[in-house]
């Protein structure tokens, strides 16, 4: 994938086409500032040291988000209120991703710290909802999408109409809807607002990257994944499951991965938001530790 530029925003590719654990930059030329420090570290090395960074912008608290935020340690950094606290300390972290105490827990503080450089951070700045900022070369609104996460962020440059939907990426894998607080009504809200706003280019933060057009069918099909996914559980459930069933059943994943841990507990994190969902509406019941459709 190459650079892109729209007028003073600079689209920076991720290794991999921007699949975790990396995602895709973004750069405000004259502004000088980095969004999502995440894709590939020599060049955000060479982009402070050639180009000049002065501020770094978050828009959500994921690892991936995040992985080269080290470099910039000595920078301000700018995010959400409501994701905020969970850059602040490393056991807030795992909390809001629902990892408990054990092997899991101490897996993750090893993958935190070698590979994404965890540094507890606090926010030097809170950017607020419907916040427009002029930045000399461009202005930007600031919209708050919860659901992926509770203070996510996408910013809308006016002058050169450009979304950046951050972690709303309309891949085929869909939404990530897992954490402790994430929501998947909320999710479905936030896509559907982003679809309805005007703009000339679409960015993204994992894989396609940039968008000329995104016809209604894009949107239409990323939020598929999510009715997918429910009704496949719903299938599943014809039979009475515990939990470990329907871990072991990879809805989401398809099939095990490596690190087996690691997916495991993705798996189960998102068929517990669609558990919770269909619980609340009466669609499954819930006998001992077992699940079942109604």
């Amino acid at each position: 994938m190459q650079e892109q530029t729209f007028g003073p925003i600079r689209f920076i590719p991720g290794p991999n086409r921007g699949k975790y654990p990396h995602c895709h930059s973004i750069y405000i030329k004259g502004a000088r500032i980095l969004i999502d420090p995440a894709a590939d570290r020599a060049r955000l090395q060479r982009l402070r040291a050639e180009e000049g960074v002065d501020a770094v912008w978050l828009s959500h608290w994921h690892e991936d988000h995040f992985m080269h935020l080290d470099l910039f340690d000595d920078l301000p950094l700018a995010m959400h209120a409501a994701d905020a606290p969970m850059l602040a300390d490393m056991a807030g972290f795992l909390d809001a991703y629902g990892i408990e105490a054990g092997e899991m827990r101490e897996l993750w503080r090893a993958l935190l710290t070698e590979r994404f450089h965890f540094r507890p951070r606090r926010a030097d700045r809170l950017l607020a909802a419907g916040e427009i900022i002029d930045l000399g070369t461009v202005r930007v609104e600031v919209l708050h999408t919860p659901g992926h996460t509770p203070g996510h962020l996408a910013f809308r440059f006016l002058e050169p109409e450009v979304l950046f939907l951050g972690d709303y990426d309309l891949t085929a894998f869909g939404p990530w809807y897992g954490d402790r607080d994430s929501s998947i009504a909320q999710t479905v809200a936030a896509v559907r607002r982003l679809q309805a706003i005007p703009a000339r280019f679409w960015l993204t933060g994992h894989e396609a990257g940039v968008f000329e057009a995104a016809p209604p069918e894009i949107w239409d099909a990323y939020l598929a994944v999510i009715d997918a996914r429910r009704q496949a559980l719903l299938e599943l459930l014809t039979t009475p499951r515990r939990m470990a069933d329907i871990v072991n059943a990879w809805i989401v994943y398809r099939k095990p991965r490596e690190p087996l841990a690691f997916y495991a507990h993705a798996e189960q994190a998102l068929m517990g938001k669609h558990l919770e969902e269909l619980l609340a509406n009466g669609r499954v019941v819930r006998v001992g530790n077992r699940f079942q459709r109604a």
